[in-house]
């Protein structure tokens, strides 16, 4: 049986995901366990999940998905390298492959320019277009263009995703196979396709009341159609609250915030009036919106520089069917994985109860009691015979 490993945010899961599953089992047969590394209730663009984890990764196991794990903050709030990198850490013991859409699904033009980023002719000429002016990814792509390379690919989204897959998994001598497939239709269209939906524009469906359950499989459509919808929008003030507490010390200590970034980041917290405006004021070409809603977000949840390097402590289950409980077994063996609401001999645990809190004061109505992380469990799903 192959086990093959998907880092995805599900945000919220749409017909997409489940023809990426179904692509899965159609390359390596029907008895493939698909492993799903899913970020928790924050996600990579600096902002709070729709809906809360346990939802999601019920509806990802009722949509295909064999095993559903935590993809841990520190890696789900990291830079497109580090979220890689973290997936690829936990997944590397006992997947066989990881899949992933890309808008390129050829493997070796992707490993080509992988090769290129981690040669030792890269770094001088990244830091050349640096110091330019240049933000991050357009030194990048020019550095690549230099070394006569199509840097271009790395224009899109799932494209630089991809690389930062294959980089991962070359860096750590990982066996995984890297397994590109083709991702048609806008990572951020915001009108929602029925072929091939983006997660934007469902997103957009939801919190404005239209009709969105076509473009989602039915077993996760019964689950999102009830559950409590979350947005930063609807938590601005209790964010507001915090940066406008915030000392010089834990402002300079946040992640992101180098050569300065954190000092005109608190300037802007102390004068301005919304969140839109400070991050308006504080990105500039160099620093991208994405990397500032991080900081935000991490600002806001107590994360420092320090939190999102340190070792993973340990991966929490969210989800399994049987045969995921297989692989699970296996899994146990290459690192530490707990159920969720167990509790963690870890200062970890202090900081995803307290995380888990303050997600609720993001709902969309009412906000949510504290405590859920506690009272968490993992949802199993019985196959039929």
């Amino acid at each position: 049986m192959k086990t093959i490993g998907i880092i995805c945010e599900y945000n919220p899961l749409h017909l997409g995901h489940r023809k990426q599953m179904d692509t899965i089992r159609a390359l390596y047969g029907p008895d493939t366990a698909i492993v799903c590394l899913m970020s928790g209730n924050y996600v990579q663009r600096g902002a709070p999940a729709i809906v809360d984890k346990s939802l999601r990764a019920k509806a990802a196991v009722l949509s295909g998905a064999d095993l559903v794990l935590e993809l841990p903050i520190p890696c789900a709030l990291s830079s497109a390298e580090g979220f890689a990198s973290g997936g690829v850490e936990i997944l590397s013991g006992f997947c066989d492959g990881l899949c992933f859409g890309a808008e390129t699904d050829d493997r070796e033009t992707l490993l080509k320019l992988t090769r290129a980023l981690l040669s030792d002719s890269f770094p001088p000429l990244l830091r050349r277009e640096l110091d330019s002016g240049k933000s991050f990814p357009a030194a990048r792509q020019a550095a690549l263009e230099a070394m006569h390379l199509e840097g271009s690919i790395l224009a899109s989204p799932n494209n630089i995703l991809a690389v930062e897959y294959c980089k991962a998994i070359l860096s750590r001598n990982s066996s995984m196979e890297p397994i590109p497939i083709l991702r048609r239709g806008s990572y951020h269209d915001l009108k929602a396709d029925l072929e091939n939906p983006s997660a934007t524009s469902l997103r957009a469906l939801m919190l404005e009341g239209r009709y969105w359950k076509s473009y989602v499989p039915g077993a996760a459509a019964e689950i999102f159609e009830h559950a409590p919808l979350h947005t930063l929008a609807a938590g601005e003030r209790a964010v507001l609250a915090r940066l406008r507490t915030m000392t010089d010390e834990e402002f300079e200590a946040l992640p992101y915030g180098s050569e300065g970034l954190w000092r005109k980041f608190m300037h802007n917290c102390r004068s301005l009036s919304t969140l839109d405006e400070i991050l308006e004021a504080t990105k500039s070409k160099r620093y991208t919106l994405t990397r500032l809603d991080r900081m935000m977000l991490c600002a806001f949840l107590g994360l420092t520089a320090e939190d999102l390097t340190s070792p993973i402590p340990y991966t929490r289950v969210l989800a399994f069917t049987d045969r995921g409980r297989l692989v699970l077994k296996e899994a146990r063996n290459h690192g530490i994985f707990l159920n969720a609401g167990e509790p963690a001999d870890s200062p970890c645990w202090e900081k995803e109860c307290r995380m888990g809190d303050l997600y609720g004061l993001f709902s969309v109505g009412a906000a949510e009691a504290p405590g859920c992380e506690a009272k968490r469990r993992v949802y199993c799903h019985k196959e039929s015979t």
